[in-house]
């Protein structure tokens, strides 16, 4: 049994805009020294998915950057290993050449490069979910019920807000997708909702995006999910272990510090046997911690200089910290300097940030103060 990775980089880029100007949904900086994709490949690669194709659309030389030649995931292989589709291969493509804003266009823009696939199954999955799922354990079920279509699912408290954010998803209690709800407004309780984590079979997969291309069909989860859920073998996998979506910056910086505030949600992600999750390594040397230093409480990277306070924050590679300086509830990307005597809290910083002498900022946890990449304060 064979079995290809298809990994979407750019789709969610609109929901953290702040992040993603200047980069890929994927290569969105998370947890002290990861990418966002890092949760994806290492997901598939502890499954031995070992082909995996990733599709960009725009700004992905920070993304081409980090994955390199995929030897940090064991993906530098001469017979499959990782490689990044360019967008609009294909005649196929929109004539706007503008963003896609679903995965069935994504799919479409790269349908000569499906054509190709040999695999018996496709995982396709996003990169706006952090999570360590086993992938075998979900695949193997597919096969099992002999599935078109597998669905990840987690079930979750929806209020009137969270709801639309979310795709709901109802299915009968041996688990076949009755219907699927894009983005509700009126949905709240308990129920199901989609981890953008989809087994399908290769040759249904093909099938989808010729038929997509020949109606003009645009949504995955309306065109396809809710269109054919009646007629075809939909059916979900209940993941329940932890998982956090990035949807807005908000989001981003709540799931941040939940690292933080809780050792069993770290253990969920980072220390599941067997299932440790990859990044680029760099050989930087180890963190300067000063006598004046004070850290509690933090995700701190390699090559960091502190000589004041650190407290609840997360701080990448090669952040400087001067003199009398505190940091609180923050996150600090890489070769962000803060001077002598600054007071930080609530702050999120793009890479290679300034903050000069006796500087001030406050966010507030539903609404940090974000500084974008190079700027001086």
């Amino acid at each position: 049994m064979s079995v290809q990775g298809i990994i979407f980089s750019n789709l969610h880029d609109k929901n953290i805009p702040e992040l993603t100007r200047r980069r890929t949904m994927a290569s969105v900086p998370y947890a002290c020294r990861y990418r966002l994709i890092d949760f994806t490949l290492s997901n598939m690669v502890n499954s031995g998915i070992t082909s995996v194709s990733v599709i960009t659309h725009y700004n992905y030389q920070s993304l081409m950057d980090h994955i390199g030649a995929g030897k940090d995931w064991d993906l530098a292989r001469r017979s499959g290993g990782i490689k990044i589709l360019p967008p609009y291969m294909t005649a196929f493509s929109n004539n706007q050449n503008a963003l896609y804003n679903s995965r069935l266009e994504a799919l479409k823009s790269v349908n000569y490069s499906l054509s190709r696939f040999t695999s018996d199954y496709v995982v396709l999955s996003d990169c706006d979910v952090i999570c360590n799922i086993d992938l075998n354990d979900m695949i193997n079920d597919h096969v099992k019920t002999g599935a078109d279509i597998t669905m990840a699912v987690k079930r979750v408290l929806l209020t009137k807000e969270s709801c639309k954010r979310n795709v709901v998803v109802d299915s009968t209690e041996d688990g076949r997708i009755t219907d699927v709800n894009a983005y509700p407004t009126n949905v709240t309780g308990y129920r199901d909702i989609n981890l953008n984590i989809l087994v399908m079979n290769r040759e249904y997969l093909q099938s989808v995006v010729l038929d997509a291309i020949a109606h003009g069909y645009t949504s995955f989860n309306r065109d396809v999910l809710s269109r054919n859920a009646s007629r075809r073998n939909y059916r979900i996998y209940k993941y329940d272990g932890y998982f956090a979506t990035i949807s807005s910056m908000e989001d981003y910086y709540l799931h941040s510090m939940e690292l933080l505030s809780s050792q069993e949600n770290r253990d969920l992600v980072f220390n599941v046997k067997n299932r440790p999750i990859y990044t680029k390594v760099r050989n930087s040397a180890p963190t300067k911690y000063s006598a004046s230093s004070n850290v509690r409480n933090s995700l701190v990277a390699d090559g960091c200089v502190i000589d004041g306070t650190v407290e609840n924050s997360i701080l990448f590679r090669g952040v400087k910290i001067g003199k009398g300086t505190t940091v609180k509830n923050s996150i600090l990307f890489q070769d962000t300097v803060t001077g002598e005597n600054v007071f930080l809290n609530c702050v999120v910083t793009d890479k290679n940030v300034v903050i000069r002498d006796g500087r001030i900022l406050s966010g507030h946890e539903s609404l940090p103060f974000f500084i974008e990449k190079g700027k001086m304060i």
